[in-house]
């Protein structure tokens, strides 16, 4: 009886397995960051008045585990909000390799020496790993700003979790600027795709928990005496 009620614990987990997708999914990039000849660049003047900074490569590089992370506090919460994230979050990423195909982009990047201290040596990392292409959209940006959606239909979220969320994802979708990996049109793209796919995932998904965090805990009480 204990060994069955262990097991039953444990498949409450199973859905977690579905974030295997998104490295799943991330192959298609390794095989899409490369030269293929004709690529274009959408820098402005705009993006070259943006300065340097190298401490925002600290954001940047959380920017994984924190995503990971959110939709762990996701599926905790509210299993809605967790699988229309991870939704539009795989979605997002299948439309952005598609365009990464078709229309491939560059960006500049500043010379830079990684002797100068521990943060240009993680920029320098950074640089050496990912190659100047798959650009527009911004991936990063993409799936800060979903995790932005996903926080807004959880209202469970504690306070000073959807404060640092939000923190967290603005200085990763700034980071994306401010270490010269991508140029304003990747910031703007990713959040106009963000904000469609959001849309469309939302209306197939509907809500199974209330918006209210009290009527939201009665439902998951009752969800409990059910097991």
């Amino acid at each position: 009886m204990k060994a069955r009620r262990k097991k039953r614990k444990l498949a409450a987990y199973y859905p977690l397995l579905w974030m295997l997708a998104i490295p799943v999914l991330n192959i298609c990039y390794g095989l899409l960051n490369q030269d293929r000849g004709n690529v274009s660049s959408l820098l402005t003047s705009f993006d070259v008045n943006i300065q340097f900074v190298p401490g925002f490569i600290i954001p940047y590089l959380l920017w994984y585990p924190f995503i990971i992370g959110m939709l762990v506090v996701f599926f905790m919460k509210n299993k809605t909000a967790y699988y229309r994230t991870l939704l539009s979050l795989c979605m997002g990423l299948v439309l952005c390799y598609i365009t990464y195909f078709i229309f491939q982009t560059t960006v500049l990047r500043p010379s830079i020496d990684p002797n100068q201290g521990i943060l240009m040596m993680l920029v320098n990392f950074v640089y050496q790993t990912d190659a100047p292409y798959n650009c527009f959209p911004s991936i990063h940006v993409l799936s800060s700003y979903v995790i932005l959606k996903g926080l807004a239909d959880c209202p469970q979220a504690a306070r000073a979790i959807r404060i640092g969320t939000w923190v967290m994802s603005w200085l990763i979708i700034a980071s994306t600027l401010f270490v010269k990996q991508h140029v304003w049109a990747d910031v703007v793209g990713a959040i106009v795709l963000v904000e469609v796919v959001y849309y469309a995932v939302k209306r197939w998904i509907p809500a199974r928990e209330s918006k209210s965090p009290a009527r939201a805990q009665i439902f998951n009480n009752k969800q409990k005496s059910l097991t």
